[in-house]
């Protein structure tokens, strides 16, 4: 399945948001203390519309299959933290994760970041084993955390 990566609009607002709430829920986080109740959810791309900010879908035949994207750690300096990293189930099990990490992390080197930090939890065991594939390593809960119910936390540098 070929896609292609674009830079969130608002006009896939809608479709990334219906993608993000169907994975919480298929994976019982459709809870308080995940994105699923985040306010914003439903119009991501007012967030992410800066170079330290940056989303991106990936779609086949413009339908939105997935997507990542990045932002700035507040609470660790140099750190990007990578955030919302989603498929559709159709897109699953082709390697999308990888690549979709691997392009997030050159963009995160490009805005001038040297770290990538990520949050996740027990339940997403195959994301979970894609970052650990993809070089990041665990790390202990910081007492930043937004999230609560987030539960595994990984860091990883992004090289020179």
């Amino acid at each position: 399945m070929e896609y292609t990566l674009e830079k969130l609009t608002p006009k896939d607002d809608l479709a990334l948001a219906t993608l993000i709430r169907e994975n919480l829920k298929k994976f019982e986080l459709d809870i308080p203390g995940t994105v699923y109740f985040d306010s914003g959810l439903d119009r991501l791309s007012e967030f992410y519309n800066s170079d330290k900010c940056q989303y991106y879908v990936a779609k086949v035949d413009g339908k939105v299959i997935g997507g990542i994207g990045f932002a700035p750690l507040s609470f660790m300096e140099d750190t990007a933290e990578l955030q919302k990293l989603y498929l559709a189930d159709e897109a699953k099990g082709e390697g999308k994760g990888y690549k979709l990490i691997s392009f997030i992390e050159k963009k995160m080197k490009e805005s001038g970041f040297k770290r990538s930090y990520l949050e996740t939890h027990d339940n997403l065991k195959a994301a979970i084993h894609i970052y650990e594939k993809s070089g990041y390593e665990e790390i202990e809960r910081p007492k930043e955390v937004v999230h609560g119910t987030m539960n595994r936390f990984f860091m990883k540098s992004l090289g020179d």
